[in-house]
């Protein structure tokens, strides 16, 4: 079955706030064994919404709207659906009865006139009740096909959605999409593909999906099956020979493990401590690593230095070194991370120095980094030559520093 999104909303179109909704959606579409070829945002304009309506209906089996619900002039969604598809509206009074039970158990105080039009349903229609709201969630359904009409709250959207859509949905698809993410790091997009195009041109039932992310590669692998044990079955072998093509670069096959969670784990699992040490980045890096739950256990000590001083009081980079190289080299990187180690007692600390820009320094470009990790006496440097603008350098920076965290690790414990 193929799916289509409308998310209605002029604030919405105008971009003032973020269409996390429609995110949501997708994603649960795929999951639920869907097909997805168009989303669609329209403004609170009856004429424009009517169209998408029918647009959408003509290509997709489901037609999922979000917002418009709402008991105000310019909430169009339902009294819409209800022209478009011929199904009259129509007074429901277990829904009248839901809206007096929520404003009774509420400080609110008098039912206003304008929230009785959302117990107006289009005739024939599947009440979804909303148990965070006063607008209904409905299901029209129209010449074997069906529209959903969700409201726009998230606090609302997703717990109607789980809860009463999705088993709704189970019971008109007979087949589940199952996925595997695999997540790659130190290995450019292009790089994968090419590594992978045998598999890709030959893929059909699973496919692989590449997603490139700053400083990763992400590939996600989905079977199409009748039960989730027979979609494991056919992932199985796949993931398999992707992480035998790529080795240790493939940090994690969790979808919900980001690489600093990665880095912790690893810290964890082999008793290891780390310190940063950061100029260009000024901070960024310890604090991917802290975001991650636990981190107290293994995460030592960050700093900034972001001046020579700095380095030279804090880390005991030697000032000959600086005059000599600059703040932006090997030899400083090397005594940066060095230094870390020794001043807190760490097992290992990344080091970082470069040049984000927007002004090239010491007569060296923007976006040129130096990367060190120092970890039982020895110290790996790695040098970069960044693009994009200040943030983009930074950023690429603290996953490149993470990657070699995590690849220093690796090779010095897991053998």
């Amino acid at each position: 079955m193929t799916a289509e999104l409308i998310s209605v909303g002029t604030e919405i179109l105008m971009g003032n706030i973020v269409n996390t909704n429609a995110q949501y959606l997708a994603a649960q579409c795929a999951g639920l064994g869907l097909s997805m070829y168009h989303q669609t945002v329209v403004g609170d304009n009856e004429e424009r919404l009517a169209g998408a309506v029918r647009t959408a209906f003509g290509r997709a089996d489901v037609v999922i709207l979000s917002g418009g619900l709402g008991p105000t002039e310019d909430d169009l969604t339902r009294e819409t659906c209800a022209k478009v598809l011929e199904m009259p509206l129509e007074p429901d009074e277990h829904t009248k009865e839901r809206i007096r039970e929520y404003f009774k158990n509420s400080t609110m105080g008098e039912i206003p006139g304008n929230n009785w039009r959302q117990a107006m349903v289009p005739h024939g229609a599947i009440v979804l009740d909303n148990e965070n709201g006063t607008a209904p969630g409905l299901i029209l359904e129209k010449d074997g096909k069906c529209a959903i009409l969700l409201p726009g709250p998230p606090n609302e959207l997703i717990p109607m959605f789980e809860e009463k859509v999705i088993p709704y949905l189970q019971r008109k698809q007979p087949e589940l999409l199952i996925s595997q993410m695999v997540k790659i790091c130190g290995v450019g997009e292009s790089k994968v593909e090419s590594e992978l195009l045998d598999l890709i041109d030959a893929q059909t039932n699973p496919t692989i999906a590449t997603y490139a992310k700053v400083g990763e590669v992400h590939l996600r692998v989905t079977a199409r099956a009748a039960n989730p044990e027979e979609g494991e079955k056919l992932l199985r072998p796949v993931v398999k020979e992707i992480r035998r093509r790529f080795g240790t670069a493939v940090y994690t096959t969790r979808e919900d493990e980001t690489l600093e969670m990665a880095v912790v784990r690893l810290l964890k699992k082999y008793e290891l401590t780390v310190t940063t040490a950061e100029s260009c980045t000024g901070g960024m890096l310890a604090a991917r690593i802290v975001n991650v739950p636990g981190a107290s256990e293994v995460f030592r000590q960050g700093f900034v230095t972001y001046s020579n001083k700095a380095k030279r009081r804090l880390l005991d980079v030697n000032k000959s070194t600086l005059k000599k190289y600059g703040a932006v080299s090997k030899e400083t990187v090397k005594e940066m991370a060095t230094g870390g180690v020794f001043a807190s007692d760490a097992d290992a600390c990344v080091a970082v120095t470069g040049i984000a820009g927007p002004d090239s320094e010491e007569d060296k470009p923007v976006g040129l980094v130096y990367i060190g990790c120092c970890m039982k006496d020895k110290v790996e440097v790695e040098k970069y030559q960044f693009k994009g603008n200040r943030q983009k350098v930074r950023e690429q920076a603290v996953v490149k520093g993470l990657d070699l965290l995590r690849r220093c690790i690796l090779e010095s414990c897991a053998k």
